[in-house]
């Protein structure tokens, strides 16, 4: 039987015996939005005064990256976050990554993903979209990716701990709500449940 969704902000593990650790992996919900909205800034302005392209140019990027980070999500969350390792340590870093999160999932200060892990990953893609699309349209680009990512897990805290109770925010809010309680193996989509639809892991609705 799906267990039944009850929002509690204490629920939570220690993950760490280091004090110091422990401390970094409580990650405070609007820590995205400190953290990179100064960053897309800074890319969009290197667009147009380094790169300088157009604002419609870059309007048109930035919704490509965005388009491209809802891809990410999806491929991120099915096939990195929900790989099951065989390892002992594959298995551990699975945990501190994602299975925490589904196991304690109303653990308010583990929802965002740790700058210790963001950070890396974002640099990396970053290097990827270099290669792929150039220095001239990278910026635009990876700043709407990134904005992606800060809609992704506002979202994300949001279907955990707001009353979503209208519109789209309740649908998004019930969508992701089976994917914890009712098969984790369907709804990868947070933001958006369109590569489900693409790929077919939407699910049954129970």
């Amino acid at each position: 039987m799906a267990r039944r969704f009850v929002s509690n902000r204490n629920e939570t593990v220690r993950m760490f015996d280091s004090d110091f650790l422990e401390w970094f992996s409580h990650i405070h919900p609007v820590t995205p939005i400190v953290l990179f909205m100064p960053l897309i800034g800074y890319l969009v302005w290197v667009s147009s005064t380094v790169n300088e392209l157009a604002g419609v140019t870059i309007a048109l990027l930035f919704l490509l990256g965005v388009f491209l980070w809802t891809f990410m999500e999806y491929i991120l969350h099915r096939f990195v976050f929900h790989y099951e390792p065989k390892s002992s340590w594959g298995k551990r870093l699975h945990f501190v990554m994602h299975g925490v999160h589904h196991d304690f999932p109303s653990d308010a200060t583990r929802l965002v993903m740790a700058p210790g892990i963001s950070l890396p990953l974002g640099a990396f893609f970053y290097l990827l979209f270099w290669l792929v699309f150039g220095s001239t349209y990278v910026n635009a680009i990876f700043a709407g990716t990134m904005f992606g990512y800060v809609i992704y897990d506002t979202l994300h805290y949001a279907t955990h701990h707001f009353k979503l109770n209208k519109g789209i925010g309740k649908w998004l809010r019930q969508y992701h709500m089976r994917h914890h309680f009712q098969d984790p193996d369907t709804r990868y989509g947070v933001s958006t449940p369109l590569w489900d639809y693409v790929f077919g892991t939407v699910g049954k609705k129970k």
